[in-house]
């Protein structure tokens, strides 16, 4: 797949998945897990490949590396993704964030700009950042 051939409605979830783990310029294998499991897990992945989740993120990765490489993934993701899933990828987004069990302030910012570029009401972001705090909590 070259830079200029569109990109899946599954890559453009996994390219949101990364720029959160990639944030703070450090994926950790609790942020790749959970990629790999959600991927593996979720309807939203059903008929996706498995293997292609590190060339999708090395993709992204070297968008990310363009100047305004962070605002072109975002549109990218915005432009491929129906509305309907904008709300999947912003809880996508938030379970790599808290994977390792915890969010750093470039995580923090990475959110900030999904439910901004994605126009979440306040009801659904608190939903799904609850639910997030209530699967990760230990014992």
């Amino acid at each position: 797949m070259s830079m200029n051939e569109p990109i899946s409605v599954q890559e453009a979830l996994i390219y949101v998945m990364v720029i959160v783990s990639a944030s703070d310029n450090e994926m950790t294998d609790k942020e790749l897990a959970t990629i790999g499991d959600v991927v593996k897990m979720l309807p939203v992945f059903q008929g996706y490949d498995g293997s292609r989740i590190i060339p999708a993120a090395q993709r992204c990765g070297d968008i990310l590396q363009e100047d305004n490489g962070l605002q072109l993934v975002l549109e990218l993701v915005g432009d491929i993704l129906p509305h309907k899933l904008y709300d999947t990828a912003y809880a996508l987004a938030v379970e790599v964030a808290a994977a390792d069990l915890h969010v750093e302030q470039e995580e923090l910012r990475i959110l900030q700009l999904l439910r901004d570029r994605f126009r979440l009401d306040k009801l659904t972001i608190a939903a799904i950042e609850r639910s997030a705090i209530a699967r990760h909590r230990p014992a």
